[in-house]
């Protein structure tokens, strides 16, 4: 019951702004719409004018280019601004967050919550968020970090907006983000590339382009379906749609002598080692 009602809290009484108006803020804002939230409780800022004009007229929500304007009488602000401006973005609304107290909400890859909470200069109730790309279309994941100014209210708020967009669950380890980074935030690339490598050799085994991506495409979004759907191991999976000596057996055994498994390995460390430099950089612009 809980849940219930301040899940319709959020939907009726309240005001999110949005800094930056980029493709993750009109999926998020693209959400709440479709969950029932008011677009009139929305307001979005950003220095592009053309974007701005782009989401009123897609959203209907209200724009504006002023951060300090937007932010007024917000009680969530998300920063959807690239980790390179967060902090120039930030510091000059100080003192305005301060006395409104909003929840703060950061979809900024590799910025951790001290250095946000730094450049903010109060005591903020910060959650920290790593989507991906296919909330464009409603099939996101996002992995959610509360430092412990977030009250149990607003994780709940915090956990509907990125439920409106696909999959939302919550990490106790900050240092966690790296890694959720390398694997779901990056990860859509990994699967853009295994694809696109099977429809070009699709094509040089003889099918034609138009088949090898209409095929590739549907055995990939059947895969993952079966995946969610079923809640089982992939591995069990896969050794189901595997017959001994059958032509899947002849495939993995390739896959598996070219070492597939230590490349992911090599490849996911890799970006969450990435992700750890970059915040370590965050660390010295602001020492």
């Amino acid at each position: 019951m809980l849940v219930r009602t301040l899940e319709n809290a959020l939907v009726t009484d309240t005001h999110i702004t949005f800094i930056g108006g980029g493709h993750m803020a009109g999926s998020l804002i693209g959400g709440l719409l479709r969950t029932g939230f008011d677009a009139k409780h929305i307001r979005v800022a950003d220095p592009d004018a053309k974007q701005l004009e782009h989401l009123r007229q897609r959203f209907q929500v209200k724009t504006c280019a002023d951060n300090l304007e937007a932010v007024g009488s917000a009680q969530v602000v998300v920063f959807a601004v690239k980790p390179q401006v967060f902090r120039d973005a930030a510091r000059p609304l100080s003192t305005a967050l301060g006395e409104n107290q909003p929840l703060i909400i950061s979809i900024a890859a590799g910025v951790p919550e001290k250095h946000i909470h730094r450049w903010l200069g109060y005591p903020a109730a910060i959650v920290r968020a790593m989507p991906n790309t296919p909330a464009l279309i409603g099939a996101g994941a996002a992995a959610l970090y509360a430092n412990p100014k977030v009250s149990n209210a607003q994780r709940v708020l915090a956990e509907a907006m990125f439920k409106a967009v696909g999959l939302a669950l919550w990490i106790d380890d900050e240092s966690l983000m790296n890694a959720v980074t390398a694997v779901s935030g990056s990860g859509p690339a990994y699967f853009f590339l295994v694809m696109e490598i099977m429809e070009a050799v699709a094509r040089e085994l003889g099918l034609p382009a138009d088949a090898a991506s209409k095929l590739v495409q549907q055995t990939a979004l059947g895969a993952a379906r079966m995946a969610l759907e079923c809640r089982g191991n992939v591995a069990i999976l896969r050794k189901q749609v595997t017959s001994p000596g059958g032509t899947t057996a002849a495939a993995l055994k390739i896959l598996d002598s070219d070492k597939l498994r230590g490349i992911f390995l090599q490849a996911l460390t890799a970006a969450r080692d990435r992700g750890v430099q970059l915040s370590d950089d965050f660390g010295k612009e602001t020492s």
